[in-house]
Formats: structure tokens, C-alpha cells, sequence
């Protein structure tokens, strides 16, 4: 179970079906949605939720270095110690 805010969580869970086939059963408890999937669309569902995840973190990451970048030193000072290393 996942705790998403006070009073309301999401359960995953694996049942069989009638027919005696695998389910995975995704509820949202607080306002009784429930996805009942089969392995092969919990599998993709869960691919997707992955890659937004990945496409968030690198978004996150490229923000990051692009803040650490403009609050570094200014171009022409970083050029002119570039400059002093390799003028001799």
C-alpha cells in the first residue's frame, strides 16, 4: 500500500479472476477506483509510469545544472583563467 496523502492510499494487489486467471488489481481506496488489469497491461502501465518518472528526474537534473551554471562565475573571467593556464 502507498500512502499518497492522510486518508487516502493506493493498493496494488495480484488476484485471480473467475476463470482462474492472474489480475493485478490497482485501488485507489479513498474514492473506491479500482483498475483491474491484466499482467500484460500492468507490465505497460507500469513502463509508462517509469519513463514519465526518468522524463521527470532528467528534467530535474537539467534544471538543476542550468541554475548551478548561471550562478557560477561569468564567461569572460572563466575564459581568461582558461587563458593564464595555457598562455606560457
Amino acid at each position: 500500500m502507498i500512502e499518497l496523502e492522510p486518508g487516502n492510499a493506493l493498493d496494488i494487489a495480484l488476484k485471480e479472476d473467475a476463470h482462474g486467471r492472474d489480475r493485478v488489481v490497482v485501488t485507489l481506496e479513498a474514492h473506491g477506483c479500482e483498475l483491474n488489469l491484466t499482467p500484460h497491461q500492468a507490465r505497460v502501465l507500469a513502463t509508462e509510469l517509469i519513463m514519465a518518472v526518468n522524463r521527470a528526474e532528467v528534467r530535474g537534473n537539467l534544471k538543476h545544472s542550468q541554475n548551478m551554471v548561471r550562478s557560477s562565475q561569468p564567461v569572460e573571467h572563466k575564459r581568461s583563467l582558461f587563458n593564464q593556464a595555457f598562455a606560457k
